[in-house]
């Protein structure tokens, strides 16, 4: 398949997914493709990437005494979700500019050469080192051992119809991070990154469909694709998985009934994003999956609210 030409009104197509107006366009020209290259108009993925460790830290026990890692966390996700969505466009270059939602991204388009992009990685990276030398020699053990997960994952899309389910091996991660930063590794933390596994496939088989058809076309592999007409039934499933496994979690975490009913409100979310969800409506799909942005915050509310009490 050819590669189409782009223009720079490309810049304003569907992968922007932002206001017509952010704090991007405030920047000097040369910044704005570095900043949206890093998705810096787009902080969704930085609170999916960030819930997680919060997760883990309060379930862990060391929200009151360690309560100063939330935002140390907060910025990690930023400064790494960036780097990994660099890493991401350096390396689909060639299947973004097949795929109409992202063929303006500043590398497909050559807003930005390949080697800048590597170096704007590294600085990114660099930046997210002070909060790895925060944690405690545990901890940045476990932070360190990500790496693998994302320098395999853009390739996942390639090789099985499942890249979901290594994003959410990936960007759940943070799970075990919070947990080692404040206790030592349990069975409870394990569950939990399981559920937080489950609860990525169901938001990023939804961001999938977004894609369907052009990914189709390009060959690429998602969720989406793999599920068909049973997309819905699927993310039903997903997000029934995360629930059960976030309650067996917080009861492994302190056995009782109250604990498990704190978990209402995120399945009562999970609920009205499963009924509401239309398989073929893009801009439905794209507000969906960002309001899981709320449903993390819900899961972590329920996490301070059991290891708090």
């Amino acid at each position: 398949m050819g590669t189409p030409d782009v223009k720079l009104a490309d810049t304003a197509s569907p992968d922007a997914e932002r206001a017509p107006s952010t704090w991007v366009d405030a920047l000097p020209a040369a910044a704005r493709p570095y900043a949206r290259l890093a998705r810096f108009d787009r902080p969704i993925g930085s609170w999916l990437l960030f819930w997680p460790c919060g997760w883990g830290l309060a379930a862990g026990g060391g929200l009151v005494t360690h309560w100063w890692l939330l935002p140390l966390f907060l910025f990690g996700a930023v400064a790494m979700r960036g780097a990994g969505c660099v890493y991401n466009d350096i390396v689909d270059r060639d299947l973004d500019r097949s795929v109409a939602r992202t063929r303006s991204r500043p590398i497909a388009s050559g807003a930005i050469s390949v080697k800048r992009g590597w170096v704007w990685l590294v600085v990114l990276a660099l930046c997210a080192l002070p909060v790895l030398l925060a944690l405690r020699p545990l901890a940045a053990g476990v932070a360190i051992g990500s790496l693998g997960l994302v320098a395999a994952y853009p390739f996942m899309k390639r090789i099985t119809w499942w890249p979901q389910a290594w994003l959410g091996l990936t960007f759940n991660w943070g799970v075990l991070v919070g947990w080692t930063a404040v206790a030592d590794p349990s069975w409870a933390m394990v569950v939990l990154y399981a559920a937080g596994l489950c609860w990525t496939l169901g938001y990023d088989t939804i961001y999938a469909l977004q894609d369907i058809e052009d990914d189709a076309l390009a060959g690429i592999k998602s969720s989406a694709r793999a599920l068909g007409e049973r997309a819905r039934s699927g993310i039903a499933g997903f997000y029934a998985a995360t629930i059960a496994l976030g309650g067996a979690a917080l009861w492994l975490t302190r056995p009782e009934p109250l604990g498990l009913l704190a978990l209402l409100p995120a399945a009562a979310h999970f609920g009205w994003q499963v009924a509401t969800l239309s398989d073929h409506d893009s801009a439905r799909a794209l507000r969906l999956f960002r309001s899981n942005r709320e449903a993390g915050f819900l899961i972590f509310a329920a996490c301070a609210f059991v290891a708090t009490r």
